[in-house]
């Protein structure tokens, strides 16, 4: 779930809010002192923008590389997982040859121990899966942080007072959508976000001796 926006950049309307936002939707339809329509190149004007926050993060250059390490940290973990898994089935097996040679009480004894440590790398590796997903939401208010500023010269831009997500209108113009733009000046303003303080950082999983 992405975390919101206080204050005047984001707001979610209530029932008793529809009637208005669809007025000035239908507004935006309707000639205007200056041009309704952005020429090329231009930001529109328009109280009201439209903005996917979903596109905005997985296509800037910043969600673009955080996407890359998270997707490599992925794939070293499930690596892990498989070798993990194959090294369990082999002492499962082993331990079993083993039993008939054995006394009920060894028997017993070695299987406990045995189960007790599927269940320990069990819960080590869902916590390092529910990490990846953490390090994901980290990410993303990371970038919300960084992108606000960002947003609110946007508005003011195009002497907007609200920008909605498309998610939550049942119709609207594709002009007021800003996601393009968004996207284009946060790249130009922190990049990848490699080099600011508190870019969210994904190292690679560490492989755990058994």
């Amino acid at each position: 779930m992405w975390p919101r926006w206080r204050g005047a950049v984001f707001s979610e309307p209530g029932q008793a809010g529809w009637r208005a936002i669809c007025a000035l939707v239908v507004a935006l339809c309707l000639p205007f002192g200056g041009p309704a329509q952005a020429q090329e190149n231009q930001l529109i004007r328009s109280p009201i923008l439209s903005l996917d926050q979903d596109r905005m993060f997985a296509a800037s250059a910043f969600g673009r590389r955080f996407d890359a390490a998270l997707q490599a940290d992925g794939a070293l973990l499930e690596v892990e997982n498989r070798r993990i898994e194959s090294a369990l089935e082999a002492e499962e097996k082993d331990l079993t040859q083993r039993r008939p040679a054995m006394s009920p009480e060894a028997f017993r004894a070695l299987a406990d121990a045995f189960d007790t440590k599927v269940q320990r790398i069990r819960t080590e590796q869902t916590a390092k899966a529910r990490a990846l997903a953490q390090r994901t939401e980290d990410a993303q208010r990371q970038f919300i942080a960084a992108a606000r500023p960002v947003l609110e010269q946007l508005m003011i831009d195009a002497g907007a007072v609200v920008i909605i997500d498309p998610r939550s209108v049942v119709m609207s113009r594709s002009a007021i959508d800003v996601t393009d733009e968004a996207i284009r000046r946060i790249n130009d303003s922190i990049g990848d976000g490699s080099d600011a303080a508190g870019a969210p950082q994904v190292a690679p999983v560490a492989p755990k001796g058994d």
